[in-house]
């Protein structure tokens, strides 16, 4: 492959994340970074968009090849068990200004989300408005 067939491959694959990324904001969303199994040492972020669909928070890394989302969650599995400020050089891996919440579910994994001021804001109002009794998903 020749110089020209490799900028054709790059045009085509810029082309493509540049479709995915404003079709995933068109449907609306918040920039996020997750990460999954937090625990472990060489856990790292991921940015991605996170979107609300009805009882499902779905999160699409940036720089995935999948049409669909790459992490599902259920809001009624959902449950904060902490909250912190980013730490170290976390701060430059995550949204400016934003905040980590460990969430941890009976049914999947444990991760760390980290969003600014104002997604986290919607992000609590949507895991609060589940149906009549269930409890209060916040850690004290």
């Amino acid at each position: 492959m020749g110089v020209l067939g490799a900028l054709t491959v790059l045009a085509v694959v810029v082309a493509w994340y540049s479709l995915r990324w404003v079709r995933m904001r068109r449907g609306g969303g918040v920039s996020v970074a997750l990460r999954w199994r937090p625990d472990e040492a060489r856990s790292s972020w991921h940015l991605g968009l996170g979107r609300y669909e009805g009882e499902q928070f779905v999160w699409f890394r940036v720089w995935s090849l999948r049409t669909g989302p790459d992490r599902v969650f259920e809001r009624e599995s959902m449950e904060i068990a902490d909250r912190r400020d980013p730490s170290g050089t976390e701060a430059y891996a995550v949204p400016e200004g934003s905040i980590v919440l460990r969430c941890e579910s009976a049914t999947q994994e444990a991760i760390e989300i980290a969003m600014g001021p104002g997604a986290l804001t919607g992000f609590l109002s949507w895991l609060e408005s589940a149906p009549p009794g269930r409890r209060l998903p916040r850690a004290s």
